[in-house]
């Protein structure tokens, strides 16, 4: 339903929940998905590094800047930016981004020309904005705006369910990139990855599954190819 529409998205949920590959299918089921799908991280980017990324420069905005750049936004005209950690976008850089979204107009950086475009966004944050906007550290209008349609993903220890079909999905695509032939994945293995509580989730499942087939023999995973972080976890108890 949120992918047929046009509406800001705002996906919630633990680091490692697969919020990027979620944004990826919203693009894919949408009207949008024969034109650009950008995904833009904002951790780790000072505000002006950021800033360019999103809105581009013009020729001599800065020292360095000795040609015209387009950012991911004008790229992406048409079809969805991703923006993963959104949380982490400073104040200043809040207010041109809140902009945006109510008008879909921008200026490259140094720039005075306003650039239109039509697209989606898809936002994420493993943060809960609603604290950080009652701490000052986020504006709340832009928090309204991003939180037309919010979708929160479960960690993976609450859907234990889907731990064998992931590993499998991981054990033929690693098994494939590294030419060697697994199958299926010893029981007690299986049960072992089912007991752990997975504080990295789907991402730290794929990796570990990539390390039993990159240092496995094979044909099937075992308990000696899991790490031992996951070999000594224990199951909780059935409740009744």
């Amino acid at each position: 339903k949120a992918a047929g529409s046009k509406s800001t998205i705002l996906l919630l949920g633990e680091s490692g929940t697969g919020k990027e590959l979620f944004a990826r299918a919203i693009h894919n089921w949408s009207e949008r998905k024969d034109r650009p799908f950008i995904a833009i991280n904002c951790v780790g980017l000072s505000r002006e590094l950021l800033e360019s990324e999103l809105f581009g420069y013009e020729k001599g905005a800065f020292t360095g800047a000795s040609q015209l750049k387009r950012g991911k936004i004008e790229i992406a005209n048409g079809g969805t930016v991703f923006l993963d950690e959104v949380g982490d976008i400073s104040e200043e850089l809040q207010a041109k981004l809140l902009r945006f979204l109510q008008e879909r107009e921008f200026e490259r950086v140094g720039g005075a020309q306003v650039i239109r475009v039509d697209l989606r966004i898809i936002a994420a944050t493993n943060q809960d904005l609603d604290n950080t906007v009652k701490e000052g550290r986020f504006r709340q209008d832009l928090y309204h705006r991003l939180n037309v349609v919010p979708i929160t993903l479960a960690p993976l220890r609450e859907r234990a369910e889907d731990i064998p079909v992931l590993a499998h999905h991981f054990m033929d695509r690693y098994a494939k990139e590294s030419k060697k032939n697994f199958t299926e994945i010893v029981a007690d293995a299986l049960k072992q990855l089912c007991a752990y509580d997975w504080p990295g989730n789907v991402r730290e499942l794929g990796n570990v599954i990539e390390r039993a087939i990159v240092l496995g023999r094979g044909p099937r995973p075992t308990m000696q190819d899991l790490p031992s972080r996951v070999v000594a976890s224990v199951a909780s108890p059935s409740i009744d």
